[in-house]
């Protein structure tokens, strides 16, 4: 895919991909599509990301949205990124069990990569250090799935860890969610993968003069 040469991208997934908790409304999604419309791309970004679903949910409803909004597939592309719903804990345990939330990606790529260049980005952290431990276990899983489909997979939830702005912003919000400073950290994270860099390849910034 090359500068000015129409695309469409769906980012499908749970509230992180929706963008939830920012005041801007943009999300880590917005953020990198601005960033490729910034470059040059003719790029329609869809936002298929629903607070709550977990990879079951998203399983079900992902193909049927999809299909309308990618006509061509030359020119579409599919992100997906969730898991973190999965691991939150019900009277019965984890709304989903690992064990199924590896079946559900290994079907959902299955059928993906059959029809589109597919990419998927793992869970993010939250501000709880046992769901914590949870999430990071189901990330381990899902990069395991991806490598076996061939699926470029970019890990989150470290680096995510790591990041002062992230922690700070979920904490200071719902627990689960940061604001606009910490969905700028994860835009960054996806802008700076060699698998994204490979699908919209960017220009260099033209040098200042002295």
């Amino acid at each position: 895919m090359v500068p000015g040469v129409e695309a469409r991208v769906c980012f499908i997934g749970d509230s992180f991909v929706n963008g939830t908790g920012d005041d801007t409304c943009l999300g880590w999604t917005g953020r990198v599509g601005a960033t490729l419309r910034q470059a040059g791309y003719d790029l329609t970004v869809y936002n298929l990301g629903v607070r709550r679903e977990t990879s079951a949910d998203i399983a079900a409803r992902w193909l049927a949205e999809v299909t309308p909004r990618l006509p061509h597939p030359a020119t579409g592309r599919l992100v997906f990124s969730f898991g973190v719903n999965d691991t939150t804990l019900d009277p019965d345990g984890p709304r989903v069990v690992r064990g199924d939330s590896v079946l559900h990606l290994r079907t959902i790529l299955a059928r993906a990569t059959s029809r589109f260049p597919t990419l998927m980005i793992g869970p993010a952290p939250i501000d709880d250090s046992d769901q914590n431990a949870r999430i990071l276990a189901l990330s381990d899983a899902f990069a395991q799935v991806c490598q076996t489909a061939g699926v470029p997979f970019l890990e989150v939830c470290r680096p995510l860890l790591e990041s002062d702005r992230w922690r700070a912003e979920v904490a200071a919000g719902d627990g689960a969610h940061p604001n606009a400073g910490g969905y700028a950290v994860f835009a960054s994270l996806v802008e700076a993968w060699p698998a994204w860099h490979a699908w919209w390849p960017l220009r260099p910034a033209p040098a200042l003069r002295p």
